[in-house]
């Protein structure tokens, strides 16, 4: 029966056509009705459909031909390859989908390496062959390169019209590899993503390597020793399809019965309860290194529940998130996230606001700094405010990243120029197309995860025309010379946007703020002093002048010394005003957002 079954999944960059892949092999496979097929099917959440991007892996279970076909679809940007890297202990087989307009790209490559790692059949498929730009000898030129195949082995298709498609299922059928048969005769099942559904409750996506597990068996956790029973077991149609049980070397579904969201974790090995259990877990899943650090509270102090319960669910459904509670001086209760990259970031706050209606604010990010105290002790910094005075401090050191650019030869000036600007040291340049007109190398950088925190992507895509592509991997700690920047409004410092920079870089990036906080905070009925400063010492400031009500409006005639008289209260007023206090100002959300971008 194993013989039959054919576990794979597609990678590829972000943007390559994955998704649409899918959509035509649901089409093929009569897996879905007709009249229920929309585009990008597989995406489910409406964020994913509006930016055109697979944020979750979904698998989906297809019958063709007597096989039964499991696929897992997965996203293609760098911020969510640790959903690509549970994808693949799941599965046999990868796809390697290029498209065939814009080549190899980064993101290609760093899901190669993941795929060649778990040694996974590898099927090359040159993708978009339809459109008029395409570049199918090019493209096939590349791959053959990279992977020492021949061109014979790579098939060309489309999967917006969906020519070549079948040939890529019988090459999954043919060149893929059935699991593996297994002598163990305990029920084993990895959890490669877990769910919460509002109805049945915690769900597990599990890839079963031993034994069978059926609706109604005790089951067991072996991490985490939690039990519960099955209350409900089958396989994904993309919608849950019941089957009664689940076999070895099959992907499917099962309802725990769990009520504790924490209890059923990714990475983490099924298995039975009482007489059929394994004692031995399935090898997991690397722990996940978060590499960007920020807060996030509730705008309402009395929505920390709900935000704490909304992170548990959203914690079940990403595994990469990581988060601890956190007290601030000016925003209250809430919680310090760390983050694969600033996307995953911006999609989490999506995700917050939309499924769970929660009003939040997020501070700075920042990556984690490494201080050493002179008196010997060592300390992980995730927030500015944690930062010791400089007095105490021995040293600060800071993430480093291997970097790797894709671009084409004549755009090699420009991003050299960049990264050197972003502190970035030079190591060294591969050709991946023998073409000279056409060629596009590889530039492998090191530099500092902060530098491409921001807007180091945007720039790279600007000065290459869009045609480059990045791919990071964490590398160490390096030493660093950096201080803490804050930013005061009325004379009073705004925790949010308090940040850690190069001290070369303080007063630009001071100034840089200040301005934008000029723009953007609306006026008050006082002056507003706008300042940043390194320890006590103001670097740049700005200030908004004060609202000035029309008091004279309402005069129609008489002598001026009326006039004067309302002007004269008016001053006194302001003068009260000041003697009280400075007031308190209202930051608007899309000014953090703001700064951020810049």
């Amino acid at each position: 029966m194993l013989e039959k079954i054919r576990n794979y999944c597609i990678i590829a960059h972000i943007d390559h056509g994955k998704s649409t892949l899918a959509d035509r092999m649901l089409e093929i496979t009569n897996t879905v009705d007709k009249r229920k097929m929309k585009d990008q099917l597989l995406d489910s959440m409406d964020l994913e459909r509006e930016r055109g991007i697979t944020i979750k892996l979904q698998p989906v279970n297809m019958q063709y031909k007597g096989y039964k076909l499991n696929l897992i679809d997965t996203p293609g940007h760098v911020d969510f390859s640790y959903e690509v890297s549970r994808s693949l202990a799941a599965v046999e087989t990868a796809i390697l989908l290029v498209d065939s307009t814009q080549g190899i790209q980064a993101q290609t490559l760093a899901n190669l390496y993941l795929a060649l790692e778990q040694n996974l059949t590898i099927i090359p498929v040159v993708n978009k062959i339809d459109l008029p730009a395409s570049n199918i000898t090019k493209t096939k030129e590349e791959i053959v390169r990279l992977l020492g195949c021949s061109e014979e082995e790579i098939i060309p298709a489309s999967g917006k019209t969906g020519q070549g498609v079948e040939d890529i299922i019988q090459a999954v059928i043919e060149r893929g590899a059935p699991p593996a048969d297994s002598q163990e005769k305990m029920a084993r099942g990895l959890i490669f993503d877990s769910n919460y559904d509002k109805y049945r409750g915690v769900v597990a996506y599990v890839r079963l390597f031993d034994g069978v597990i059926k609706k109604g068996d005790k089951i067991k956790l072996i991490a985490t020793g939690a039990e519960s029973e099955v209350l409900d077991i089958g396989v994904l149609r993309p919608d849950y399809f019941s089957t009664t049980e689940l076999k070895t070397g099959e992907i499917g579904y099962i309802v725990t019965g769990f009520k504790q969201v924490g209890e059923c974790r990714v990475g983490d090995t099924i298995t039975l309860s009482g007489n059929g259990e394994a004692k031995e877990p399935l090898a997991g899943y690397k722990e996940v290194k978060p590499m960007v650090f920020a807060g996030i509270f509730p705008k309402e102090g009395d929505a920390l529940e709900d935000l704490r319960e909304a992170m548990e669910k959203l914690k079940l459904n990403d595994a990469s998130l990581m988060y601890e509670a956190e007290r601030s001086d000016a925003l209250g209760f809430g919680f310090r996230c760390g983050f694969l990259g600033l996307l995953h970031l911006e999609i989490f706050q999506e995700r917050l606001r939309r499924e769970y209606n929660l009003n939040i604010i997020a501070t700075v990010p920042s990556v984690a700094y490494k201080a050493y105290k002179r008196n010997g002790e060592e300390f992980i910094v995730r927030t500015p405010q944690k930062l010791p005075n400089p007095e105490e401090l021995e040293k600060i050191e800071e993430p480093w990243v291997n970097l790797d650019i894709i671009v084409p030869q004549e755009y090699l000036g420009s991003i050299m120029q960049l990264a050197q600007e972003k502190r970035g040291i030079y190591k060294n340049t591969e050709y991946i197309s023998a073409n000279q007109d056409q060629a596009r190398v590889i530039l492998h950088y090191e530099i500092p995860m902060s530098a491409i925190l921001t807007d180091f992507y945007d720039k790279i895509k600007s000065v290459s025309s869009g045609y480059a592509s990045i791919n990071y991997e964490y590398l160490g700690y390096r030493e660093a010379d950096v201080v803490k920047l804050d930013i005061l409004v009325a004379e009073e410092p705004i925790e949010a946007l308090t940040t850690i920079v190069y001290r070369d870089e303080a007063f630009r990036r001071g100034k840089e703020i200040v301005e934008i906080l000029k723009e953007t905070l609306p006026r008050q009925l006082f002056v507003l002093k706008l300042q940043a400063a390194l320890g006590g010492k103001v670097i740049a400031a700005e200030h908004i002048s004060a609202m000035r009500k029309d008091v004279t409006a309402k005069l129609y005639g008489g002598d001026v010394t009326r006039k004067r008289k309302l002007l004269e209260k008016q001053k006194k007023g302001k003068k009260k005003m000041m003697a009280a206090g400075r007031g308190s100002v209202d930051i608007p959300s899309d000014t953090f957002i703001r700064i951020l971008k810049k």
